[in-house]
């Protein structure tokens, strides 16, 4: 779990999440319309669109705006069509990276993808070079002052929930995909407030990445996490707490 773990540090670290607010509300907009034309504007009846909802109100959207994307959706409103598909590819050091892309011209997106890993001493690969990685899981984030480790742990297992550890001032959660809602619902259930809750991608092996590549490496993340059309990025890098204090 440590590239997704590492990443996600990083960002918080930087408050990456802040700067760029208005970046996370196109990429839900994106996820709630897709979400809503595939299964309905109906959110109890509809659990991709319900976790789309609820990622926005994570992010404090508006909720004029939710509503809206519901409707671009459905039909109700004019809007985009969006197609899903995902990129893979790699990164200096050759760490692996998986890209999930929302996007109206594939031959734009997938070009300007291309561009930006070659900038960044990476390179564009064949689909399934590297997305046996990755693990599709649910993961759930918690504050550590909402409850204590072993009465969340003993929730979240049986729940169904495969396992817990800390990161930073959080305690993770991971499930199966099949798992997720019913280990999300116990927790909230019982009055836990959750951070985060999302399905996501986590890698099965990871790479250590030497000082030379880091820099170049997480100016890649951050220009892909940037860009319109991607979803979520995914990699499997480890970076030392050495190094990343001596290149900060």
């Amino acid at each position: 779990m440590s590239g997704h773990s590492k990443w996600s540090t990083i960002k918080h670290k930087k408050g990456a999440a802040d700067a760029k607010r208005g970046k996370i509300f196109t990429k839900v907009i994106k996820e709630i319309t897709v979400a809503a034309r595939i299964g309905g504007g109906d959110i109890d009846g509809n659990p991709r669109l319900r976790l789309a909802v609820q990622k926005a109100k994570e992010v404090n959207m508006p909720q004029e705006n939710v509503t809206r994307a519901i409707k671009k959706g459905t039909g109700e409103l004019e809007g985009v069509q969006y197609e899903e598909t995902s990129y893979e590819g790699y990164g200096p050091g050759g760490v692996a990276i998986f890209m999930e892309v929302m996007t109206d011209n594939k031959n734009r997106t997938v070009g300007e993808l291309r561009a930006t890993l070659g900038k960044n001493g990476g390179n564009m690969g064949e689909n399934g070079c590297v997305a046996w990685i990755f693990e599709q899981k649910g993961l759930i984030s918690v504050k550590m002052s909402e409850k204590g480790e072993e009465e969340l742990l003993e929730l979240a297992i049986d729940a169904g929930g495969d396992d817990m550890q800390t990161v930073d001032d959080y305690y993770e959660i991971t499930t199966s995909v099949e798992s997720f809602e019913p280990v999300r619902k116990a927790i909230e259930g019982a009055g836990i407030k959750t951070q985060s809750s999302e399905l996501t991608r986590i890698p099965q092996n990871t790479v250590n990445v030497e000082e030379k590549h880091c820099k170049s490496l997480l100016r890649l993340m951050d220009t892909l996490e940037d860009h319109d059309d991607i979803q979520k990025v995914y990699s499997n890098f480890d970076i030392t707490d050495e190094i990343m204090a001596a290149i900060e």
